[in-house]
């Protein structure tokens, strides 16, 4: 157990900033999620219309340090590869 006031202090600010970062990543997650299942199901404009919705997502993630920027690069570029050999719908 932290025996200075200082350290009692970092554990709250650290149980703060996990629960925000969950919640974040969490966000992240559902919105990927929601391009995946448009993809899966061959439903291309529903698939471009998510990853418009997603990539501000990532984006922010990156900008509050959540996640790394070329981790992010690499999901919406494989994402929209994808979305791309899809047939017109």
């Amino acid at each position: 157990m932290a025996n200075t006031a200082s350290a009692r202090k970092r554990i709250r600010q650290n149980e703060v900033r996990n629960a925000r970062n969950t919640a974040r990543m969490s966000r992240v997650r559902t919105f990927v999620k929601k391009v995946e299942t448009a993809i899966l199901a061959g439903k291309k404009d529903e698939a471009v219309v998510a990853l418009r919705e997603a990539q501000p997502e990532l984006q922010r993630a990156v900008g509050k340090g959540v996640m790394h920027a070329n981790t992010v690069a690499r999901r919406i570029s494989r994402l929209s590869a994808r979305i791309k050999s899809l047939a017109a719908a």
